[in-house]
């Protein structure tokens, strides 16, 4: 059994001891402790909060523990039920609440579940906000409501408002989906994308829907994370049934993953890039951001439109930080992880998907022919176990002087070595004794040369 208590959030497996696991002791503990924080730094002060979960088995059990928690403290719940990650996100900004709960483990396993946290704004809390609900757990900081201030609860469902919101879009064409007559295979991998794809699809006029893997049952269909090797099936249906692309998302769909044509990945780290290009050329000298690990690409088309480029630590939060900072016109992560603000600012499957089918549409262009015109590279993932003592820090730092005669160094997060034909990201890993390595270049082999070259230094 395992629980990892972080600043975004509680995430562990399903069952054990007390002291060990995802259960309702610890469930219950660190809810309180967000609501705790809520009642002094939400400026809404509205006492509501909106707890939305994908499909997972245990999300039932787990929504009910947090609701009652909730209400104990005196919090009104907007309960969502089935609800994707984006979807709860936009709610809470709709709800005007206080902030929100995800009760989802993203691409971990179905025996693993979470809690995500969500400020008034309806996005991830900042490292430090995540800090203060840590502290207010382990202090046990915590007020409950008397018998006659008790919260309520009201069922929502917002899945037609997030449809709504994002076929709206400027930037989404309908009509040009609506006149291409496309076809389309979804996989949804029995998890909340089946609640709501086949909706969205239908409002952008797509022609036929072929769907697998779409009943809500939480018991997935295989592996949770939308990489190739476990799209296998999405492939077949899509050449097939002869569709004209195929998408995949995640447990909670803020990622997204496309099939061609003819049944080959269009790559997850070519998502974003793809998407910045359509937006780029209709907001020519924009800005983009996406972190230190996804590909070059973003760069190359965001400085081929003459706009801006700026990159960021890992993660959610952080992207997003910087692309307020920046003022930034579009931005993700490589993992297919399409940020818009223009719908808002998380992650958002049901955004890439409807601006990906608008590409296709308006260039009349095949998901092939769309990978042909962008810039070509290939990225490898590797890692160096390490003892247990290893000073890691002191590695890195004398990793990064090694290069710095040949790359441009960065140590905002590990270091970065970009070299002109490609580029290594380390970072140490904050769970276990190992360097995580991600490298890009024009070919694997390429990718893969400076990987190793970095690991011989090391």
């Amino acid at each position: 059994m395992s629980l990892l208590a972080s600043i975004s959030g509680i995430r562990g497996t399903i069952g054990g001891d007390a002291d060990d696991g995802l259960n309702p002791l610890n469930i219950a503990a660190f809810t309180a402790a967000f609501a705790e924080f809520l009642k002094v730094h939400s400026p809404i002060k509205s006492r509501k909060i909106v707890v939305g979960r994908d499909g997972r088995i245990s999300g039932k059990m787990i929504q009910r523990i947090v609701v009652g928690t909730l209400q104990a403290q005196g919090f009104d719940v907007v309960r969502l039920g089935f609800a994707t990650t984006p979807t709860t996100e936009i709610a809470v900004d709709h709800e005007k609440a206080d902030g929100g709960i995800i009760i989802t483990a993203s691409h971990n396993p179905r025996h693993w579940n979470a809690l995500k946290l969500l400020n008034h704004r309806g996005e991830f809390l900042s490292a430090e906000e995540g800090e203060e609900v840590l502290r207010i757990a382990g202090e046990k900081a915590i007020s409950f409501a008397p018998v006659d201030n008790l919260g309520s609860i009201v069922k929502r469902d917002y899945t037609d408002r997030h449809i709504l919101d994002v076929v709206t879009l400027p930037a989404v064409d309908v009509e040009a989906i609506r006149a291409a007559g496309f076809t389309v295979a979804i996989d949804t991998i029995n998890s909340v994308g089946a609640a709501i794809l086949p909706g969205l699809l239908k409002s952008l006029g797509v022609k036929e829907v072929y769907m697998i893997n779409g009943d809500i049952t939480g018991d997935f269909a295989h592996t949770a994370e939308p990489l190739p090797e476990n799209l296998t099936d999405l492939s077949k249906t899509v050449v097939g049934k002869k569709a004209s692309v195929g998408f995949a998302v995640d447990p909670d769909v803020d990622r997204l993953a496309i099939i061609n044509e003819d049944g080959t990945p269009f790559g997850e780290e070519n998502t974003i890039v793809a998407i910045a290009d359509y937006l780029l050329s209709l907001n020519p000298g924009a800005t983009t951001v996406s972190n230190l690990s996804s590909s070059r690409g973003l760069k190359d088309v965001t400085l081929r439109h003459g706009g801006k480029y700026y990159a960021s630590k890992v993660g959610e939060v952080n992207v997003v930080e910087k692309m307020k900072a920046v003022g930034a016109l579009f931005g993700g992560e490589g993992n297919g992880g399409v940020i818009y603000p223009a719908a808002h600012y998380g992650r958002d499957a049901l955004v890439g998907i409807a601006l990906f089918l608008t590409i296709m549409a308006k260039k009349f262009l095949k998901p092939t022919q769309i990978l042909s015109l962008l810039p070509q590279y290939a990225m490898v993932k590797k890692r160096v176990d390490l003892k247990p003592d290893t000073n890691v820090d002191e590695i890195l730092k004398k990793v990064a002087t090694g290069f710095k005669d040949r790359a441009e160094v960065s140590t905002e997060e590990g270091v970065k070595l970009d070299f002109p034909e490609g580029w290594v990201h380390l970072r140490k890993s904050n769970t276990e004794p190992i360097i995580r390595i991600y490298a890009e270049g024009k070919d694997a082999a390429a990718a893969g040369a400076l990987a190793d070259e970095v690991i011989r230094l090391m």
